[in-house]
């Protein structure tokens, strides 16, 4: 499925690694492109080195900013050309691990005392490589005071950031997932960053691992690794296994917390193909679960999967206002209150063991949560074991990995989120949601995310993250997150569904019988980051995405015809047209 002292993030890592070789490289002095033998890995062809020029005698101060700029592409990516267009002072203060700025286009350089350039179509890495959002019009504007030195013009103070094109970013860095656990430790919850291909990406992801979620992540998510924890030199790959050194006190990690570290080990270096198992020492110390192998196979720990393992495969629907199991060739009513027809659904959603199904009524006056299965009872509504959540205009609810029941109320005075837990509702403040006009609300299994589509234009998509304590409380919902800017056109947004823990899938109204299928990174990343993210153009007229976040269960789309798989000859009907508001569990 799915895919103490400073520490050093995923993209400085990069850059400390990279950099420590720099000055084995030789400089040609024409600054050509050169071909390379490596071999492919992580599905990367081999490549082509370049070396930048170095600064020319006589440059204008213009020159020596665009020397600067195009200095900084340099592959394999090191900085020393780069830090010799700087001032002496300069060179030693210039931090560019400290972050990544990508653009789209560069103006001309302009100005002598002090050059300036705009940057078009930009974006911010933090030193993680996680996604920061947009470039604001203020910072999309780079000054570089100049000074001279020795008769030659240098650059007084650069930013503290690798700035780079976009394009150049997306062909030399992948988007992966760090794994880190819930405040409960349940549940593994993914954060997404991007890492540099190649040899090093075992290294760049432990150390990212390592380094924690940050502050930002607070409530949200966190780790078991031990303060103080360092990778030492690097992590070592051969014959599938990943030797993990790390600098610490073994003591901290026995019990659970080993468990709970080799687990995210797993999860995360499982996204190398050159990794299939891990061996991890603290200290000098092997760490491994009581009586388990020395070496941890990168496909275990699935009692933490963030799709949750225990989840049901199956899929529902409703006919005639009553819930049924819609799995293809498998239609039939379920047994519990909601599948008699007696309470006249609109939509449903039920929980990740198949046990329990919340129905919304046809007006969306009235959520209902019942057993799936069971006695119905003599007939008509009210019967045993049915609860009823009242409102005005309930959308879909959804349910997390805990059984939390989250309740999204659309009526006329604006959106009001509510979760209910252990029999009680409570309403919940989400800034950017609450008193909004929205439209679909999508849960993570893992609880960690909330996704938003509001209502106005094509509809915009949103992502807001969720804390909670150590028990399981919520304790807050934050500010969201907007999805698909710099996507191309504006996104006419019919349907949204998971695709992964960390993707979504917007159902993009082309035309009216023209539809596409477009993923989204859930940081709210550009696609043009991201080249391996899809784009599918089908034409059909797709009223519904019916999708999984676990990488096996099938893709379905909902279209007049009736349920049909895109990857299927076309016609091909999987669940006839009377069975509506397919979904799988969640």
């Amino acid at each position: 499925m799915s895919r103490g002292a400073r520490r050093t993030p995923v993209v400085a890592v990069l850059l400390a690694l990279l950099l420590a070789v720099s000055g084995c490289v030789g400089l040609p002095e024409s600054g050509p492109v050169v071909e390379t033998g490596e071999r492919a890995r992580d599905g990367v062809a081999p490549g082509y080195s370049y070396v930048p020029q170095p600064p020319q005698a006589g440059a204008s101060p213009g020159e020596v900013v665009r020397g600067f700029l195009d200095a900084m592409t340099a592959t394999p990516l090191q900085t020393a050309v780069a830090r010799q267009f700087l001032a002496v002072d300069a060179q030693a203060t210039w931090e560019p691990e400290r972050g990544t700025v990508t653009y789209d286009e560069v103006s001309d350089p302009s100005g002598t005392g002090t050059v300036s350039v705009r940057l078009s179509g930009g974006g911010r890495l933090d030193a993680r490589g996680a996604w920061q959002g947009p470039l604001s019009a203020e910072a999309s504007t780079l000054d570089f005071p100049m000074v001279q030195e020795e008769g030659e013009w240098r650059i007084g103070r650069a930013p503290d950031a690798l700035v780079v094109p976009e394009s150049w970013f997306g062909q030399r860095f992948r988007s992966v997932d760090l794994y880190f656990l819930d405040p409960t430790a349940r549940v593994l919850v993914p954060e997404p960053v991007f890492a540099p291909r190649g040899e090093q990406l075992a290294t760049t992801l432990v150390q990212g691992l390592v380094a924690g979620p940050g502050p930002a992540l607070r409530g949200v998510a966190r780790t078991f690794f031990p303060a103080g924890s360092a990778v030492e030199l690097s992590v070592v790959v051969a014959d599938g296994l990943a030797e993990v050194s790390l600098q610490g006190d073994p003591r901290a990690l026995d019990g659970q917390a080993a468990e709970l570290v080799l687990a995210q080990l797993a999860w995360t270096l499982r996204q190398d193909p050159a990794v299939r198992s891990l061996r991890l020492t603290v200290g000098g110390e092997p760490v491994t679960v009581a009586g388990g192998p020395s070496a941890t196979d990168v496909d275990s720990a699935a009692a933490y999967d963030p799709t949750v393992v225990t989840s049901s495969s199956q899929l529902f629907g409703l006919r005639d206002g009553a819930v049924v199991v819609a799995s293809p060739g498998v239609e039939e009513q379920v047994s519990g209150p909601l599948g008699t027809g007696d309470y006249q659904l609109r939509d449903l959603a039920v929980d990740l063991g198949a046990t329990r199904v919340a129905g919304v009524a046809a007006d969306g006056s009235a959520v209902w949560v019942a057993p799936l299965d069971g006695v119905a009872g003599a007939g008509g509504r009210g019967g045993a074991g049915v609860v009823t959540w009242p409102g005005a205009d309930h959308l879909r609810p959804g349910w997390d990995h805990a059984g939390r029941l989250w309740l999204l109320d659309a009526g006329r005075g604006g959106a009001e989120l509510s979760v209910v837990v252990g029999g009680r509702r409570r309403v919940v403040e989400a800034p950017g949601v609450t008193g909004q006009r929205v439209r679909q609300l999508l849960v993570s299994r893992d609880g960690s995310r909330l996704v938003t589509v509001l209502a106005g234009g094509g509809g915009r998509v949103q992502v807001s993250r969720v804390r909670y304590d150590e028990r399981g409380r919520v304790l807050g919902v934050g500010r969201p997150v907007r999805l698909g800017r710099g996507a191309g056109d504006p996104l006419v947004v019919r349907d949204v569904g998971w695709a992964s823990p960390t993707d979504l899938l917007v159902v993009h109204a082309v035309t009216g019988d023209l539809t596409e299928l477009r993923s989204l990174r859930v940081d709210g990343s550009p696609a043009s980051l991201a080249p391996e993210g899809s784009a599918d153009l089908l034409r059909e007229r797709v009223r519904q995405v019916v999708s999984s976040p676990v990488a096996d269960e099938p893709l379905l789309v909902s279209t007049p015809a009736g349920l049909l798989d895109p990857r299927l000859p076309a016609g091909e009907v999987l669940v006839p047209p009377d069975v509506t508001d397919v979904t799988y569990v969640g």
